[in-house]
């Protein structure tokens, strides 16, 4: 996914950079950048790999040298970020959030309208970053340029721009990520995750609408575009992306969670108190719904799997596949005496592929427990983010839904019996959860309705995004 983080200020403001975007560090896994402005020295980039050591560890030597009263910093799972431009509408830095599905279109349309390049990165593709750039580069002014890009491109693309005189936060059109701003005596912030600022001392102020573009000087803040009607927030911000204390449309992440998992233990099956001995929650994201589910059964809580955050402190996971499935069980640590012989209901966020949780099941029975029953805390995810690059490298084919479909169905299926999945009524839906719970072992298995996570969250259903498991947008 990743995450933007900026500050202006009437002081020097590299530290409150600095730490508000390391906050970000569980958006972005890949690559991790700053950008200061000081009217002495100008602009001042820099931009590390983060993928095999936190963000902080790569910038220690930069914030003992970088000197500013404004800046930017990007946490990303894809491109290095944030650029400095060159342009006709003057000298900036630009950092986003966000995904492009008409890529190579917009490439050709530019060059076709006289631009000369545009530099490849070590895998052939296009920085997302630079082609929002040249694409700003096409209007009348910085303004009118963030409109054009974000009309053009087919996805979601929320943007930072550093000037020499603000900064211009914009939300992408639908609200899909969120922005807040803070405030300080001494200037103001903006950030994808509010609670990165708390200990920064601002406090909120602002939470931008969808497409609102607001102009950030220390002096003060203008809206320089209103926000649109329609929005369209993605509600797995709430389910997993979100760090907990974070709050999103006036919703916390955390309390939105256990209220998730408060309905899915309502929904759950009336002797399974009786049955086992623990609720557990899958480290991390699993655990605040978990601990919603043990509220709300009276089943005991109790944390079989012990994290290590000694030296796996963020939510790191290389790109490779077979080294993240290591990682996770390297991150995980059995307690025998929790484990052995005891029933558990175990409940993650999520199900995407499969591989790690199924792992994590056997693994808690190789250490000695008795019977596991698995809950999902969102429904079966059946279709790839078109948005916020959720599992950007996830095909529908490898969501273990969509191949437990095709295995039932025989093949391809039309999109009226995919909805037949969709729908947790039907008979196929329920031949789907079986299927899957017989492929990874588990002792019994139940997606959380969709209902039930649209309400935990707690704002106008209308506004939240379900392409994942819905396929509407």
């Amino acid at each position: 996914m990743g995450g933007v983080f900026g500050v202006v200020s009437k002081h020097d403001c590299v530290m409150d950079i600095f730490f508000g975007t390391d906050y970000h560090s569980h958006l972005g896994t890949k690559r991790g950048g700053m950008c200061v402005y000081d009217v002495k020295k100008g602009f001042d980039r820099a931009i590390h790999n983060i993928e095999n050591s936190p963000f902080r560890t790569k910038f220690e030597t930069e914030i003992g040298k970088m000197v500013g009263n404004m800046g930017i910093g990007s946490l990303s799972d894809g491109e290095p970020q944030p650029l400095t431009i060159y342009s006709k509408q003057g000298h900036y830095s630009i950092g986003t959030v966000g995904r492009i599905n008409n890529k190579a279109e917009l490439v050709q349309e530019l060059i076709d309208n006289g631009a000369h390049q545009f530099m490849s990165q070590s895998g052939g593709d296009i920085n997302n970053t630079e082609l929002v750039a040249a694409l700003i580069s096409t209007g009348t002014s910085l303004v009118d340029g963030i409109q054009r890009a974000q009309k053009k491109i087919d996805g979601s693309m929320t943007i930072l721009v550093l000037t020499s005189y603000g900064i211009y936060a914009a939300r992408d059109l639908l609200g899909r990520t969120p922005l807040v701003i803070g405030q300080r005596e001494d200037g103001y912030c903006v950030a994808s995750e509010s609670f990165s600022f708390a200990n920064l001392g601002f406090e909120p102020c602002k939470e931008l609408g969808p497409g609102e573009i607001v102009l950030m000087k220390p002096e003060g803040l203008e809206t320089v575009r209103e926000p649109g009607d329609k929005m369209k927030v993605c509600t797995f911000l709430w389910t997993y992306f979100g760090y907990p204390p974070t709050v999103y449309e006036g919703k916390t992440v955390e309390a939105a969670r256990y209220r998730n998992g408060a309905a899915i233990a309502r929904k759950d099956d009336a002797g399974l108190k009786e049955e086992v001995d623990y609720v557990a929650g899958v480290p991390d994201s699993g655990i605040p719904h978990a601990l919603g589910y043990a509220q709300e059964s009276g089943i005991p809580y109790a944390r079989p799997l012990i994290k290590y955050t000694v030296t796996w402190p963020r939510s790191f996971m290389p790109q490779n596949q077979k080294a993240r499935n290591l990682i996770a069980k390297m991150k995980l640590i059995p307690v025998p005496e929790v484990i052995q012989g005891k029933k558990f209901v175990l409940v993650d966020d999520s199900i995407v592929r499969g591989t790690q949780l199924r792992e994590t099941v056997t693994y808690l029975k190789e250490h000695g427990a008795d019977t596991i029953h698995v809950r999902s805390a969102c429904p079966p995810i059946m279709y790839g983010c078109k948005y916020l690059n959720f599992s950007r490298s996830v095909t529908d084919m490898e969501l273990i839904s969509r191949r437990v479909i095709a295995e039932l169905e025989g093949g391809e299926v039309s999109e009226e019996v995919l909805a037949e999945y969709v729908d947790s009524s039907t008979e196929r839906h329920a031949n789907m959860v079986e299927r899957i719970r017989q492929i990874m072992q588990f002792d019994s298995l139940k997606f959380a309705k969709m209902e039930d996570c649209l309400d935990s969250v707690g704002i106008d259903r209308c506004k939240l995004c379900t392409y994942c498991w819905n396929g509407e947008e």
